[in-house]
């Protein structure tokens, strides 16, 4: 390991995991040259490096110029004045080099994915994500997208976009999400796209996130058409006066139509929506979980988060004018999963109480269906959806653990059966599951072909699978 460079992203809840690899590649390799970018990097640039001496670098806002050039001057004469939107130190002082422009985001390749080690995601059910533009229009308070981004949408030709979404329906994922901040920006390119994926003949799902005030009937005709399934719009809260102040510009009967809309044209609609926002009260989340309920009546899903005030957003630089006070500034907590502010009518205990609330009918609902399964009762649909849960979550947690790279080898085994039986015991005494449930989920990854065995010395050797089956 002797890297000129390293480089690492993070959003606020990664930060803490983003800097100890920094730090742990330091001890490792001392004389490597740190870097981060990312949205906490970018508006905490200074502080951060403050903060950690083993981080050498900060590129602010989009990276690909920056680290091109960076990239250059680290194999020249390290003069980086010349890189732009870089923090850097000089001596005992930071120095700062002008912002640069917005990239052309058509000019800029495909990611090279095969870097990756995309058998991993797929081990885990996760959909596969591309971007079609850059960019937000709208101000609202707790998002840090226009800043990063910019307030104009930039997007890419309809014929790249569809390049790279056939190219991704061939790797094997059940799903793409497009990941824009706003997919249904731009009518006509949204349009145009998904007509050049009907003219290609793909027949692969993949969702979106729009806005309620950005669709038509029309518009999501040809969408499903194209291959669309779900749309998640952020919907944030049903009561008007704060939807005011957050400056989201939408209204609840707005949120009906388009769930209506959806259900309409065949594509399932999910809300998504924060609890905490300035001018939160007792009344005002229960006005957005009956508000929700009623969504879900109409054959919506939804969602609930907590509002994290990261650093960037008009929410975390105005919270004492909007009556928001902040709980802490320990970044593992902006998970969006339990409270860290409070409102003048809103308490961190008010907050919390509905997050557990929807985690007990979550398991609730999964006692319900081990009962079921016990009794033979449960449909084949809900089995499997059990199941599926399930083993996504244990070899989540072989994953971050690195349960496989330090029990794998399972020494005098004669078959892979009896091997795997015994790795399931091992990795037992690891994490948190029992033998038998880990050697089911063992089994149904080998099957996928993201777990791989190999025989060496009169040992097996279990491991991920890094490369697409």
């Amino acid at each position: 390991f002797g890297p000129d460079l390293l480089g690492v992203t993070s959003v606020t809840m990664t930060f803490d995991n983003a800097i100890k690899i920094i730090n742990d590649a330091k001890a490792i390799a001392p004389d490597v040259l740190t870097v981060m970018g990312g949205p906490h990097a970018t508006f905490r640039a200074e502080k951060t490096l403050q903060e950690f001496p083993h981080l050498d670098m900060v590129v602010k806002g989009e990276g690909e110029p920056s680290m091109v050039e960076l990239v250059k001057q680290v194999s020249r004469r390290r003069r980086w004045e010349k890189v732009p939107s870089l923090v850097y130190r000089d001596g005992d002082s930071l120095q700062s080099t002008p912002i640069g422009d917005y990239k052309d985001v058509d000019q800029l390749p495909m990611p090279s994915r095969n870097l990756l080690p995309l058998g991993r995601y797929k081990a885990l059910g996760m959909p596969i994500t591309m971007t079609t533009s850059r960019g937000c229009p709208f101000k609202c308070i707790f998002c840090v997208g226009r800043k990063m981004g910019g307030s104009r949408v930039r997007l890419r030709s309809p014929g790249k976009v569809v390049d790279e979404f056939e190219s991704l329906a061939r790797l094997g994922f059940t799903q793409i999400n497009i990941a824009d901040d706003l997919f249904t920006a731009n009518k006509d390119h949204c349009l145009t796209t998904c007509n050049e994926i009907q003219k290609r003949g793909l027949s692969f799902p993949w969702s979106a996130f729009a806005r309620v005030d950005t669709i038509a009937p029309a518009l999501l005709n040809v969408m499903k058409g194209a291959g669309c399934r779900t749309i998640s719009f952020g919907v944030e809260s049903a009561d008007p006066e704060i939807l005011r102040t957050i400056r989201k510009g939408i209204t609840p009967d707005q949120v009906v139509a388009a769930v209506e809309m959806c259900m309409d044209a065949g594509i399932s609609p999910h809300a998504s929506f924060i609890l905490g926002l300035p001018g939160e009260t007792a009344s005002t989340i229960k006005r957005t979980i009956e508000f929700a309920e009623g969504l879900k009546q109409m054959g919506a899903s939804y969602g609930f988060h907590l509002l994290g005030p990261f650093p960037g957003t008009e929410v975390r630089e105005r919270a004492r004018e909007l009556g928001i006070r902040i709980l802490t500034d320990d970044w593992s907590q902006y998970h969006a999963n339990r409270a860290i502010v409070e409102t003048t009518g809103a308490t961190k205990e008010m907050m919390d109480s509905v997050v557990e609330h929807w985690e007990k009918k979550f398991l609730d609902w999964l006692g319900y269906i081990e009962k079921n399964m016990e009794s033979g009762t449960a449909s084949n649909a809900e089995v499997w959806q059990y199941k599926k849960l399930r083993y996504c979550s244990i070899i989540y947690e072989l994953m971050m653990n690195s349960a496989l790279e330090e029990n794998g080898i399972v020494p005098g085994a004669n078959a892979k059966v009896e091997g795997l039986q015994r790795l399931a015991g091992q990795l037992s005494r690891q994490i948190r599951y029992g033998r038998d449930e880990i050697a089911e989920a063992l089994d149904f990854a080998a099957g996928q072909g993201t777990l791989i065995c190999t025989e060496k010395n009169g040992a097996l050797k279990w491991q991920c699978n890094d490369e697409l089956p």
